[in-house]
């Protein structure tokens, strides 16, 4: 089956004060049968969101808003439960790292589900600091399905964005925030060895994964730490390669048996009409999502992104998720209440 949810941006945003996100109401939503897709979202685990809606703080009690904050916690512990200890890929790039809001928005909520015992992984791109720099040195970026062309030159910037920049940036954001995270890059450790893409005579210096060596991530998980990755790698002859950060974050995901990846993008999730913001799809199974592909219903770069969510869930990864990072704390209410935010993709 397939369900569709409205827009998340109906959700009412959470106060910066607020513990945890809460969900809108469930009145809206609407329930469309197709035979073809999965109806389930989120197993056992339901919270309900009525009760969270009904511990809204009222303005002139203090204790009614901290008792409001208190019960949205308790509503959070199941999910909490289910996914302590559990390793979760999250791949951050977009509008939500171009906003200064939405992404100390995102650190604070990784931080927080650090501390409530997930142990995060982030990966990274960093398509506006990109072309921002690109821009300087007069070059018009270009791209294709969903892809960056990278000549020579861009794939110089791109190096010196992502992995001087960008992932330095990231982890001293962390570090403010509370927690304690390790930078690398896909050449690092040999994490990510890469080869050309298919397309290579068109995008120049795009590459695909051919092999991913998590045995550096290990340690750094173990430790509590936070591994925050560049998606540049380099091939066998140490040739660097621009890997799209959602490919990279599947196959990382996939090679440390993550519990869940998640994808921040720049849009609501998969749409059952793409010229319908109204129609999200709130879950489908791989198989659906193959198929909406063959209909035409998903298209553009959101290939790249399904692609990857189901090549992921091939190789063991439990559930994947496409979520609008424009959302503030999408990333905490897609894990940590039953409703969620996004499209869920399940095997």
């Amino acid at each position: 089956m397939l369900l569709t949810k409205p827009h998340p941006s109906s959700l009412a945003a959470p106060s910066p004060s607020a513990a945890l996100p809460k969900p809108g109401p469930t009145a809206n939503r609407v329930a469309t049968p197709l035979p073809s897709y999965s109806s389930r979202r989120r197993g056992s685990l339901r919270v309900s969101a009525a009760s969270v809606a009904a511990a809204q703080p009222t303005p002139a009690s203090p204790a009614a808003a901290a008792l409001s904050r208190v019960d949205v916690l308790s509503e959070a512990l199941p999910f909490i439960q289910r996914f302590k200890g559990k390793t979760v890929v999250v791949k951050y790039g977009g509008a939500a790292m171009k906003s200064p809001e939405l992404q100390a928005s995102v650190i604070r909520d990784l931080v927080l589900l650090s501390c409530v015992g997930l142990r995060p992984v982030l990966v990274h791109g960093g398509g506006p600091e990109i072309n921002s720099w690109l821009a300087r040195v007069g070059v018009e970026p270009q791209f294709r399905n969903g892809l960056r062309v990278t000549d020579a030159v861009t794939m110089e910037v791109v190096e010196m964005v992502l992995v001087g920049k960008v992932n330095k940036q990231l982890v001293s954001l962390i570090s403010l925030a509370g927690a304690t995270a390790v930078g690398l890059c896909g050449k690092d450790a040999r994490l990510l060895t890469a080869r050309p893409s298919r397309d290579a005579a068109s995008l120049g210096f795009v590459g695909e994964v051919t092999r991913v060596d998590p045995s550096v991530l290990h340690p750094i998980i173990a430790s509590g730490h936070m591994p925050v990755i560049a998606t540049v790698a380099a091939d066998e002859a140490g040739q660097a390669y621009n890997i799209n950060a959602d490919t990279a974050a599947g196959e990382i995901a996939a090679a440390i048996s993550a519990e869940k990846l998640l994808l921040l993008t720049d849009v609501s999730g998969i749409l059952a009409d793409r010229d319908d913001p109204g129609s999200l799809v709130r879950e489908v199974d791989a198989a659906g999502v193959r198929r909406m592909i063959a209909e035409g219903k998903v298209g553009g770069g959101m290939i790249p992104k399904v692609e990857c969510c189901v090549r992921a869930i091939a190789q063991g990864v439990r559930t994947a998720s496409i979520i609008d990072g424009r959302v503030p704390h999408s990333l905490l209410l897609e894990i940590l209440t039953d409703e969620g935010t996004g499209t869920m993709i399940t095997g």
